[in-house]
């Protein structure tokens, strides 16, 4: 007990230090500086409150005991025996939240999210299959009210998607939709077979956390602009105009497109948004490789090859591989009702992390 109260001291002062120097103008002025101080102090603002709480407990019941052992009043023995009661039991439960807010945080987990999904083996099926995927992320984020913004679309010729890209704004994005990244697997009679024969096709999904502007710098002089006319639906004015852009990172090679819009300062705004993030998420790959050697399993791992779910539609069976979860409600997660798994791999997650750690 003495080592978490030692600590959350230690951290109490810390957070003392961080809201002194948030209102410091020098700071204020240096706005990476600044975005990383807050970023901090929301942190250990959350630490801090329940250290409060956490010290306020332990008084509660070292005061109850006092009362118990030196107290003849029966009134205040009794109030002191019921305050031990209720306050006890708490102890262990808050001991643990506190630990697991006490594992840092992965820093990328509050940032928007950069979605690709990719069909893979498996032909026409599987671009439907990636379509499916597509339908079921976009569910999910109308339930957390995130917005979605399309960059990049490539219809597949039976129904669904070669490629589409898209990127969510919204609260803690990156956090929860990183556990999606790896190879999902489909199980099903496709629509293109004519003999009812189950067929097993897949999809990528790769989730990149979107990179702010102070997070990366990119030169003009780096990147290489191409226009181009867009394709696909939109009407004439799609075809006619060189809206389309195409952004070529000259150090890495790294190409993005967006055509999404019909103006195309606001292509280049979304591509430019697109390329500083995949810049940036090579650095973090090398920082997902380490936590991969480290842990036993690949909860959110950047392991991209890995097979992470299968869909079954025959047994109506979802199988998440790294936590041996399955579920028989395959046409509601289909549905974008897919928080409860989410949740089992961040507990999972949490777990791991917290052994890493251990206080």
């Amino acid at each position: 007990m003495s080592t978490l109260l030692q600590k959350l001291e230690g951290l109490a002062t810390r957070f003392e230090e961080v809201s002194t120097l948030i209102t410091d103008p020098s700071v204020i002025a240096d706005m990476k500086r600044f975005v990383k101080l807050n970023k901090e102090y929301r942190e250990l603002e959350k630490i801090n409150g329940a250290r409060i709480k956490y010290e306020q407990l332990i008084a509660n019941i070292a005061e109850a005991k006092e009362i118990l052992d030196k107290e003849n009043d029966e009134e205040l023995r009794e109030m002191a025996k019921m305050e031990l009661e209720q306050s006890s039991p708490l102890v262990a439960t808050m001991e643990e939240e506190i630990k697991l807010l006490l594992v840092p945080a992965d820093p990328e987990d509050s940032k928007n999210a950069i979605v690709e999904i990719r069909s893979g083996t498996g032909g026409d099926e599987a671009a439907i299959f990636a379509g499916d995927l597509y339908k079921m992320y976009i569910r999910y984020c109308e339930t957390k009210k995130w917005k979605v913004e399309v960059t990049n679309i490539s219809e597949g010729t039976a129904g669904g998607y070669k490629e589409v890209i898209f990127t969510v704004s919204g609260e803690n994005v990156y956090g929860t939709l990183k556990y999606e990244s790896g190879v999902h697997r489909v199980q099903r009679v496709p629509q293109t077979e004519t003999q009812g024969r189950v067929h097993t096709s897949a999809a990528t999904v790769a989730v990149l956390p979107e990179a702010e502007e102070f997070d990366i710098e990119l030169k003009e002089s780096d990147v290489r602009v191409d226009t181009f006319c867009s394709s696909g639906a939109g009407g004439q004015s799609v075809n006619t105009t060189y809206s389309a852009i195409r952004l070529v990172h000259i150090p890495t090679g790294i190409t993005v497109q967006c055509q999404d819009e019909k103006s195309q300062h606001k292509n280049k705004a979304k591509a430019m948004i697109e390329l500083r993030s995949r810049i940036y998420a090579i650095e973090h790959q090398k920082h997902l490789d380490e936590i991969g050697s480290k842990r036993k399993t690949m909860v959110s791992t950047g392991d991209r090859s890995a097979k992470i779910r299968t869909y079954n539609y025959p047994q109506g069976r979802i199988t998440d591989h790294r936590i041996n979860y399955t579920i028989y409600n395959l046409s509601a997660f289909m549905d974008g009702d897919i928080q409860d798994c989410i949740d089992q791999l961040i507990i999972a997650e949490n777990a791991e992390r917290m052994k890493e750690n251990e206080l």
